[in-house]
Parts: C-alpha cells; sequence; structure tokens
C-alpha cells in the first residue's frame, strides 16, 4: 500500500494530472524544500506543480517502515533561463514520504539519499 500511494504520487506528478494529484495528498501536506517547509494544502500542492514543471524519477527505493519511504529520483524542472521552456539537467534528489490511509501525508525533499534517510531516522524515532 504505501509504494502503490507512492507510485500514483509520482504518476499524477509526473503526467501533470492534477485532479489525480489533488487526490494523492492529504489536505493538509507537510511539505519541505529549498522554498520552505511546512503544511500547505492540496490546492497549494497542486499549484507547484503547475509553477516548478517538476518531474521526478524513480531510481530506488528505501521502504524505513509501514507508512515511510524514501525515494531516490532524478528531477528536473522547467529551466527559468531559458526562453524555449526547456527544462534543466536531471539532478539526483531523495524525497522522504510518509501515507496514511493510502494519501501522502509528508513530502520532504532531500538534496542526496544519505540526507533522507538520516530525516527518516529521525522522524520515525
Amino acid at each position: 500500500m504505501l509504494e502503490e500511494a507512492v507510485s500514483r504520487w509520482h504518476a499524477a506528478v509526473n503526467q501533470r494530472d492534477l485532479s489525480a494529484a489533488r487526490a494523492t495528498v492529504t489536505d493538509p501536506v507537510d511539505v519541505s524544500g529549498p522554498r520552505g517547509t511546512g503544511p500547505i494544502s492540496a490546492d497549494a500542492f497542486v499549484e507547484w506543480i503547475v509553477d516548478s514543471g517538476i518531474a521526478l524519477h524513480p531510481v530506488s527505493w528505501h521502504p524505513v517502515n509501514a507508512d515511510t519511504i524514501v525515494v531516490e529520483q532524478d528531477a528536473t524542472w522547467l529551466d527559468p533561463t531559458r526562453a524555449d521552456a526547456g527544462r534543466t539537467g536531471p539532478t539526483r534528489v531523495a524525497t522522504l514520504f510518509r501515507v496514511r490511509d493510502r494519501a501522502v501525508t509528508l513530502v520532504h525533499r532531500h538534496d542526496d539519499l544519505h540526507a533522507a534517510l538520516r530525516a527518516a531516522a529521525d522522524l520515525t524515532s
């Protein structure tokens, strides 16, 4: 159930399926990334997908417990420096997810797998 919920999240984000993306998260959903940390509404989550142009392609999966997993990903975004609305090159990141009742409740992006796994250990201890 955990990996299925996170897989649905990735599919909705990568396909820009906004109604499916909204349905994959709780309202609010706890997020963390370069622009800040804290709860945001499901609508704000959908706006982030559109505004950032993010695509996250899973590379490896690291279950922590029954409701927590870290997924290493290759991420790309819209490149604001390009006039042709091109994308950035892939950047390896790792995201800590927590799932409750088949919905993603927490999405914390980290710069690397080790940082995400440390955060997962802190979260679950």
